[in-house]
Protein backbone atom coordinates (compact mmCIF):
# COMPACT_ATOMS: atom_id res chain seq x y z
CA UNK A 1 0.00 0.00 0.00
CA UNK A 2 2.92 2.49 0.84
CA UNK A 3 4.57 1.58 -2.67
CA UNK A 4 0.78 2.67 -4.49
CA UNK A 5 0.17 5.78 -2.28
CA UNK A 6 4.01 6.88 -3.07
CA UNK A 7 3.09 6.10 -7.22
CA UNK A 8 0.00 7.95 -6.41
CA UNK A 9 1.43 11.14 -4.85
CA UNK A 10 4.20 11.21 -7.51
CA UNK A 11 1.59 10.98 -10.57
CA UNK A 12 -0.16 14.01 -8.76
CA UNK A 13 2.83 16.13 -8.53
CA UNK A 14 3.95 15.81 -12.44
CA UNK A 15 0.27 16.40 -13.02
CA UNK A 16 0.51 19.52 -11.35
CA UNK A 17 3.74 20.34 -11.90
CA UNK A 18 2.85 20.16 -15.79
CA UNK A 19 -0.21 22.27 -15.10
CA UNK A 20 1.67 24.90 -13.36
CA UNK A 21 4.63 24.41 -16.49
CA UNK A 22 1.72 25.80 -18.72
CA UNK A 23 0.53 28.62 -17.14
CA UNK A 24 3.78 29.88 -16.36
CA UNK A 25 4.55 29.38 -19.89
CA UNK A 26 1.65 31.46 -21.11
CA UNK A 27 2.35 34.40 -18.71
CA UNK A 28 4.43 35.93 -21.29
CA UNK A 29 2.16 35.76 -24.23
CA UNK A 30 -0.91 36.59 -21.99
CA UNK A 31 1.24 40.00 -20.73
CA UNK A 32 1.78 40.68 -24.54
CA UNK A 33 -1.55 40.45 -25.82
CA UNK A 34 -3.18 43.40 -24.72
CA UNK A 35 0.70 45.61 -24.65
CA UNK A 36 0.66 45.02 -28.46
CA UNK A 37 -2.77 45.63 -29.16
CA UNK A 38 -1.92 48.92 -27.18
CA UNK A 39 0.81 49.46 -29.71
CA UNK A 40 -0.99 48.63 -32.17
CA UNK A 41 -3.64 51.67 -31.86
CA UNK A 42 -1.12 53.72 -31.17
CA UNK A 43 0.35 52.83 -34.78
CA UNK A 44 -3.08 53.31 -36.33
CA UNK A 45 -3.40 57.37 -34.63
CA UNK A 46 -0.18 57.58 -36.81
CA UNK A 47 -2.59 57.59 -39.65
CA UNK A 48 -4.43 60.46 -38.39
CA UNK A 49 -1.09 62.21 -38.01
CA UNK A 50 -0.05 61.69 -41.43
CA UNK A 51 -2.95 63.55 -42.93
CA UNK A 52 -2.57 66.28 -40.16
CA UNK A 53 0.89 66.32 -41.51
CA UNK A 54 0.09 66.90 -45.09
CA UNK A 55 -3.08 69.01 -44.57
CA UNK A 56 -0.47 71.48 -42.69
CA UNK A 57 2.71 70.74 -44.84
CA UNK A 58 4.36 70.56 -41.01
CA UNK A 59 7.73 67.86 -41.29
CA UNK A 60 7.16 64.69 -39.51
CA UNK A 61 9.89 65.03 -37.45
CA UNK A 62 9.50 66.70 -33.72
CA UNK A 63 12.54 66.85 -32.06
CA UNK A 64 11.42 68.84 -29.05
CA UNK A 65 8.06 67.55 -28.80
CA UNK A 66 9.77 63.99 -28.82
CA UNK A 67 12.17 64.77 -26.17
CA UNK A 68 9.11 66.14 -24.30
CA UNK A 69 7.27 62.61 -24.42
CA UNK A 70 10.27 60.54 -23.84
CA UNK A 71 11.04 62.94 -20.77
CA UNK A 72 7.72 62.11 -19.31
CA UNK A 73 7.82 58.71 -19.96
CA UNK A 74 10.92 58.25 -17.67
CA UNK A 75 9.36 60.29 -15.39
CA UNK A 76 6.12 58.27 -15.18
CA UNK A 77 8.77 54.92 -15.48
CA UNK A 78 10.30 56.15 -12.27
CA UNK A 79 6.87 56.57 -10.39
CA UNK A 80 6.15 52.91 -12.13
CA UNK A 81 9.22 51.51 -10.63
CA UNK A 82 10.63 50.88 -14.25
CA UNK A 83 14.01 51.06 -15.86
CA UNK A 84 13.95 55.27 -17.36
CA UNK A 85 15.99 53.73 -19.84
CA UNK A 86 13.87 50.96 -20.69
CA UNK A 87 11.25 53.03 -21.11
CA UNK A 88 12.87 55.81 -22.98
CA UNK A 89 13.76 53.49 -25.62
CA UNK A 90 10.43 51.48 -25.18
CA UNK A 91 8.66 55.23 -25.94
CA UNK A 92 11.35 56.09 -28.83
CA UNK A 93 11.05 52.91 -30.66
CA UNK A 94 7.00 53.73 -30.61
CA UNK A 95 8.15 57.01 -32.23
CA UNK A 96 10.44 55.87 -34.83
CA UNK A 97 7.59 53.34 -35.56
CA UNK A 98 5.12 55.74 -36.09
CA UNK A 99 7.24 58.16 -37.98
CA UNK A 100 7.80 55.04 -40.44
CA UNK A 101 3.80 55.06 -41.11
CA UNK A 102 3.86 58.35 -41.60
CA UNK A 103 6.45 58.77 -44.08
CA UNK A 104 4.90 55.80 -45.62
CA UNK A 105 1.94 57.36 -46.28
CA UNK A 106 3.05 60.57 -47.20
CA UNK A 107 4.68 58.73 -49.62
CA UNK A 108 1.63 56.83 -51.03
CA UNK A 109 -0.54 60.27 -51.02
CA UNK A 110 2.44 62.03 -52.72
CA UNK A 111 2.60 59.72 -55.94
CA UNK A 112 -1.24 59.93 -55.93
CA UNK A 113 -1.13 63.26 -55.80
CA UNK A 114 -4.15 63.53 -53.17
CA UNK A 115 -4.46 62.01 -49.61
CA UNK A 116 -7.72 60.08 -48.41
CA UNK A 117 -10.97 62.02 -48.56
CA UNK A 118 -11.61 61.37 -44.31
CA UNK A 119 -12.45 63.72 -41.37
CA UNK A 120 -9.01 65.32 -39.81
CA UNK A 121 -8.94 65.69 -35.95
CA UNK A 122 -6.94 68.46 -34.69
CA UNK A 123 -3.59 67.37 -33.28
CA UNK A 124 -3.37 69.27 -30.53
CA UNK A 125 -6.66 69.48 -28.99
CA UNK A 126 -7.59 65.41 -30.36
CA UNK A 127 -4.85 63.33 -31.36
CA UNK A 128 -2.13 64.14 -28.65
CA UNK A 129 -4.21 63.74 -26.08
CA UNK A 130 -5.28 60.34 -27.01
CA UNK A 131 -1.66 59.59 -27.86
CA UNK A 132 -0.69 60.52 -23.88
CA UNK A 133 -3.53 58.51 -22.47
CA UNK A 134 -2.18 55.19 -24.84
CA UNK A 135 1.39 55.87 -23.80
CA UNK A 136 -0.02 55.65 -19.96
CA UNK A 137 -2.00 52.39 -20.59
CA UNK A 138 1.25 51.49 -22.56
CA UNK A 139 3.34 51.96 -19.34
CA UNK A 140 1.08 49.75 -17.39
CA UNK A 141 0.59 46.94 -19.95
CA UNK A 142 4.66 47.19 -20.17
CA UNK A 143 4.67 46.86 -16.60
CA UNK A 144 2.71 43.83 -16.86
CA UNK A 145 5.37 42.24 -19.70
CA UNK A 146 8.26 43.50 -18.33
CA UNK A 147 9.37 40.47 -16.29
CA UNK A 148 8.83 37.99 -19.19
CA UNK A 149 11.47 39.97 -21.30
CA UNK A 150 14.22 37.94 -20.81
CA UNK A 151 12.12 34.37 -20.95
CA UNK A 152 13.85 32.04 -23.51
CA UNK A 153 10.61 32.12 -25.52
CA UNK A 154 9.86 35.77 -26.00
CA UNK A 155 11.19 36.19 -29.26
CA UNK A 156 8.25 33.24 -30.67
CA UNK A 157 5.69 34.68 -28.58
CA UNK A 158 6.49 38.34 -29.84
CA UNK A 159 6.45 36.97 -33.35
CA UNK A 160 3.34 34.90 -32.95
CA UNK A 161 1.35 37.38 -31.04
CA UNK A 162 2.37 39.86 -33.96
CA UNK A 163 0.69 37.76 -36.27
CA UNK A 164 -2.55 39.32 -38.07
CA UNK A 165 -3.09 42.36 -35.63
CA UNK A 166 -2.23 44.90 -38.99
CA UNK A 167 -4.35 45.30 -42.37
CA UNK A 168 -1.25 46.17 -44.79
CA UNK A 169 2.65 45.73 -45.39
CA UNK A 170 3.20 49.22 -44.12
CA UNK A 171 1.92 48.70 -40.65
CA UNK A 172 3.30 45.36 -40.34
CA UNK A 173 6.83 46.89 -41.00
CA UNK A 174 5.92 49.79 -38.23
CA UNK A 175 4.69 47.00 -35.78
CA UNK A 176 8.15 45.06 -35.83
CA UNK A 177 10.02 48.18 -35.59
CA UNK A 178 7.65 49.31 -32.50
CA UNK A 179 8.64 45.91 -31.16
CA UNK A 180 11.87 45.65 -31.74
CA UNK A 181 13.51 45.91 -28.50
CA UNK A 182 10.84 44.08 -26.04
CA UNK A 183 12.46 41.04 -26.10
CA UNK A 184 15.94 40.57 -24.16
CA UNK A 185 18.16 37.92 -25.53
CA UNK A 186 20.16 36.16 -23.14
CA UNK A 187 23.82 37.28 -24.52
CA UNK A 188 22.89 40.66 -24.15
CA UNK A 189 22.26 40.34 -20.14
Amino acid sequence: MPLLRNALTCSVLVVFSHIAGAAEASAPAEALRPLLATLNERLNIGDLVALTKWDSGKPIQDSPREAQVIANARTLATERQLDPEDVAQLIAAQMEANKLVQYGLLAQWQTAGVAPDTPRPDLARQIRPRLDELQTRLLRQYSDFAPYRRAPNCPALLAQARQGLTYDALHDLALTRATGELCIRAEHL
